[in-house]
């Protein structure tokens, strides 16, 4: 068996042309386009370049992109309140805080003040409850970008055995409750579970969020199982054995263009929503 890929590029191209489309018909709504404002603390090198890239993003599809840049040594004070100053604002309909913080920083404390209203990344607590009970609002943008994934393809979730591999509260934890209101039965998988392999050898769809490179190796993949690749390594690894798995599995996601620009497009269609939502 030779895996078919799930297209995350032509995927997120169609969901950006989209929200392009609907963008323009808000604007004309709301007077102003629809508003994104990322708060960047620091000058980390990776995070300057998501947020240029995300901006740029942002610009190309008819939104706007502010970006606000704080001092490597602001206090969680002083982050939270000009999160709060941008909540405040009613000119902004989506807040974006590039993670990571410094670690004098409160992340979660900084999270809370975006206000789930803004949430377009859905990092917070109300988002998360919101993934978990299937009640409305904003996803976490990489699991809702998989699931919009899935979907594209008409890759069945509901009886499926989904294992994901990871916990973190960014991806791990949340594309599993997405599965699971999906009717997905699930699996988490992490650093103190025994016996790995064969726990990801009963599942019929396998998402790895853990950041290391190969470590889901391809014979422990089921035959015709599908793979979603959550990881991005330098040298554009992921965290499975991309050509040993996809000798196996039935659907599969390359790193890089599988994941990736899912994350994105979901982000910017999430500040559509976030927008349109104000015009009611």
């Amino acid at each position: 068996m030779t895996a078919r890929i799930l297209d995350g590029t032509a995927t997120a191209q169609a969901l950006l042309d989209e929200t392009a489309e609907r963008a323009a018909k808000l604007t004309e709504q709301l007077g102003r386009k629809p508003c994104l404002v990322t708060v960047l603390v620091g000058e980390d090198p990776a995070s300057v370049t998501y947020v240029k890239m995300k901006g740029n993003r942002a610009r190309k599809y008819g939104l706007e992109s502010r970006r606000i840049v704080l001092p490597e040594t602001s206090t969680t004070a002083e982050v939270v309140a000009q999160v709060e100053a941008l909540a405040a604002d009613n000119t902004v309909d989506g807040i974006l805080v590039q993670h990571p913080v410094p670690s004098q920083v409160d992340e979660p404390a900084v999270f809370e003040a975006i206000g789930a209203a803004k949430d377009v990344d859905g990092v917070t607590m109300a988002s998360f409850a919101a993934m978990g009970l299937g009640r409305p609002g904003f996803q976490s943008c990489t699991p809702g970008g998989i699931i919009r994934l899935l979907d594209a393809y008409e890759v069945p979730l509901a009886g499926q055995h989904a294992v994901v591999v990871g916990r973190s509260p960014i991806l791990g934890k949340p594309v599993g409750l997405l599965l699971l209101e999906r009717n997905a039965t699930v699996t988490y998988c992490h650093s103190k579970t025994r016996d790995l392999a064969e726990v990801v050898k009963t599942a019929d769809i396998v998402v790895a969020a853990v950041g290391k490179p190969e470590l889901i190796r391809g014979d422990w993949i089921k035959e015709g199982a599908v793979v979603v690749d959550g990881g991005y390594n330098p040298g554009n690894v992921g965290d499975v054995e991309y050509a040993a798995a996809a000798e196996r599995a039935s659907w599969i996601t390359p790193v890089p263009g599988g994941v990736g620009p899912m994350t994105i497009a979901t982000l910017l269609a999430q500040t559509v929503d976030a927008a349109a939502a104000r015009v009611g």
